[in-house]
């Protein structure tokens, strides 16, 4: 799958056909035959077991092409996923078949100066699960390289192996901004990445945070998962001003750090001029590609600009936190479907409606 594939023909390594959920057009999902690639003496093969949809995934299956991503041929979705080793290569020390592991779905190349560098996430030639023209993991069986691959707690379940993608983009947006013990933070958007962000920076220790959304329901998903307050707004791009000044007043305390986790043009100004100076606003989420946003004034009062993507490093650190109780994702789970046609079909519907869908989880 991150190592490529065809789209027919068997793979199973005991004789079954391998199954994948392909991406044959716009709202065209069809679960088809997907030959799994050679297993490499540094590879393992796994079942997959939870696979999440991702807000890209949905993107992708809307569109054909999620920011400068574009779909132009057939491709396997999913990239959220979790399963158990059926098979190692010859050179595999660290896990056998039997063990359950999550998957980190990047692939790098080790040999630019960023891989050299520490900021393998930034590289160019990254194969990553189900980013045109790699293969992703909603499918019986995966190959994937072993030390992309984490082994599980006893006391972490397969879901919430899977659970750790999507948090650790909040994971590595907290390591970005430094969040600590006296940082205070802003939260623009209540969606799922907005949600791990309030997990990852909770257990981080950030000691107060207010998250910021236009729906009610996922406002009160953010107040039972341990946000301190919450600010429902308008999507009425002239109120920010009012708006800004009604999250500080929630505050109670200057801003030290806002996570943008939604990427339009009112969250960026709302977080820039909420932010108090010498703050930093982390860029998140990825709406919008170009916006107007007032960088002066931002500039003026030595507000820092970041952003990210993706993450590095970061699976260890989220099996330590969900193994320790630190974070709970389990409440992010909130549908559940299984790996036939209808349901895929419908379990990606559900996800792209919203409402009071959070995180659609897979159980193959």
């Amino acid at each position: 799958m991150g190592k490529g594939g065809m789209s027919h023909g068997g793979g199973g390594g005991d004789g079954e056909e391998n199954m994948a959920a392909w991406l044959l057009g716009v709202d065209n999902l069809q679960i088809q035959p997907f030959k799994l690639p050679p297993l490499g003496p540094h590879d393992v093969r796994v079942r997959m077991k939870a696979v999440g949809i991702c807000g890209s995934d949905v993107h992708y299956l809307k569109t054909m092409r999620c920011a400068d991503f574009i779909v132009k041929e057939p491709m396997v979705i999913g990239h959220e996923c979790a399963g158990i080793i059926e098979e190692v290569g010859k050179e595999v020390k660290s896990l056998i078949p039997g063990d359950r592991v999550a998957l980190e779905p990047g692939i790098s190349c080790w040999r630019c100066n960023l891989c050299k560098d520490g900021r393998y996430n930034l590289c160019p030639d990254m194969k990553f699960f189900a980013t045109p023209p790699v293969h992703g993991s909603l499918a019986n069986q995966v190959v994937h390289p072993a030390d992309l691959c984490f082994k599980l707690p006893d006391n972490v379940s397969l879901e919430e192996g899977a659970m750790c993608e999507p948090l650790s983009v909040g994971v590595h947006a907290c390591r970005r901004a430094n969040i600590g013990p006296e940082t205070n933070v802003l939260i623009m958007g209540a969606g799922p990445i907005g949600l791990v962000t309030l997990l990852a920076a909770r257990a981080f220790g950030a000691p107060k945070i207010v998250i910021v959304d236009v729906d009610d329901h996922r406002l009160s998903v953010a107040k039972k998962l341990g946000a301190d307050d919450i600010v429902k707004v308008s999507t009425n791009i002239q109120r920010v001003d009012n708006e800004v000044v009604q999250i500080q007043k929630t505050m109670g305390v200057g801003v030290d750090v806002t996570f943008d986790c939604a990427g339009f043009e009112k969250t960026v100004r709302t977080a820039l001029n909420a932010t108090q100076p010498g703050g930093k606003v982390c860029l998140v989420g990825m709406g919008h590609n170009e916006m107007t946003v007032p960088l002066t004034p931002a500039a003026a009062r030595e507000v820092d600009v970041v952003g990210i993507f993706r993450y590095k490093n970061t699976w260890p650190l989220c099996l330590e936190f969900i193994q320790s109780g630190k974070i709970d994702v389990k409440p992010l789970i909130t549908h559940r479907f299984g790996f036939s046609q209808e349901e895929v079909v419908e379990a990606f519907e559900t996800s792209a409606r919203g409402s009071t869908a959070i995180k659609v989880m897979f159980n193959l």
